[in-house]
């Protein structure tokens, strides 16, 4: 398929995935690596109440709540 032709199926709102082989693509810096960090009970408990609140799990909550720090940090 030709350039031109792939950019007429996507601007049609087209799926174009099926043109790529997608069988070895990462994502840039998204490797993970894991931390123990230690919270004291009240705080457990609070990330507790606070992910139920939401429907996530205490660990996306916290990937979530660091993210946004790190975000609001970087505009500074």
């Amino acid at each position: 398929m030709k350039a031109n032709e792939l950019d007429k199926k996507f601007d049609n709102n087209e799926d174009v995935l099926e043109n790529f082989d997608l069988s070895n693509t990462t994502r840039p810096n998204y490797t993970s690596k894991r931390v123990n960090v230690d919270f004291p009970l009240w705080m457990v408990q609070s990330l507790d109440h606070e992910s139920r609140r939401l429907g996530i799990t205490r660990q996306s909550l916290l990937k979530m709540w660091v993210a946004d720090r790190i975000a609001t940090e970087e505009r500074v």
